[in-house]
């Protein structure tokens, strides 16, 4: 049986997810994430969105595509500014920022701002909106993205959100205190960074994807743990949660 990339994705980092903690989450996969995980095992995660948003209750099938929309704001808990949101962030009150990635690195720096040289950008994206600040405070990061060798490159072309820098205790003595990115979430696989190094390291395989397959689709030489598993498919309970939360995450029933 095949899934839809979307939906391995998604239901492994829903799973990320503890009950009574506090996830910071941006808009797309990240939310959805974070919104079946409530409706499966985690009935009272806290959901936390950029625009001062703090415990919405999404409506189905219309999750918000920006914290601009009001929709966003759904039978919230609390509507704040923006800046307390930080705050809280920077006091260590919020568990997990949740991101996704159009480029990340070897050591979990994360590019949302251009494609190519700064000076002549091949492509411009959204850029860093709270990423950055996500990146730097919450406790722990974790990044959502479909797995590409366009996307898991060497060296990011521009840094928008700090990972481990270059590696090794970099984002330390960078006066960054939060642990940072700690799992990278993906259609073939779930990595993790070695303690030592901070290098990306490939942990566990979504079914019926091979070591080579996730090799393959990387841009840079990929540290393997020597304990590969494989990740439990999708539930039934799981995918019908995703696809009542967004009909096309979960392909037909």
């Amino acid at each position: 049986m095949s899934w839809p990339p979307q939906a391995l994705l998604t239901v492994s980092a829903s799973r990320l997810l503890r009950d009574h903690r506090v996830v910071f989450a941006g808009v797309g996969v990240p939310l959805l994430a974070s919104v079946l995980a409530k409706g499966r095992h985690a009935p009272d995660l806290t959901i936390v969105l950029e625009g001062g948003i703090i415990g919405p209750r999404m409506l189905a099938g219309k999750l918000p595509v920006s914290t601009n929309e009001m929709r966003a704001a759904r039978h919230a808990a609390m509507l704040t500014a923006i800046a307390d949101v930080f705050l809280l962030a920077q006091r260590g009150c919020l568990h997990y920022g949740f991101l996704g990635a159009a480029q990340i690195d070897m050591y979990g720096n994360i590019n949302t701002s251009v494609i190519g040289p700064v000076e002549r950008p091949r492509v411009r994206l959204p850029g860093t909106g709270g990423a950055n600040d996500i990146a730097s405070l919450c406790n722990e990061v974790l990044v959502v993205t479909a797995h590409e060798p366009r996307r898991f490159v060497e060296r990011v072309d521009f840094l928008t959100s700090p990972g481990h820098l270059g590696g090794g205790d970099d984002r330390e003595k960078a006066g960054l205190v939060s642990r940072g990115p700690s799992t990278v979430v993906t259609d073939l696989a779930l990595l993790d960074f070695e303690p030592e190094s901070k290098r990306m390291r490939l942990c566990a395989l979504q079914p019926g994807v091979t070591v080579e397959d996730v090799r393959t689709h990387t841009g840079f030489e990929l540290l393997v743990h020597p304990e590969v598993c494989e990740l439990q498919p999708p539930a039934r309970a799981e995918l019908d949660i995703l696809r009542e939360l967004d009909p096309g995450a979960a392909g037909e029933g």
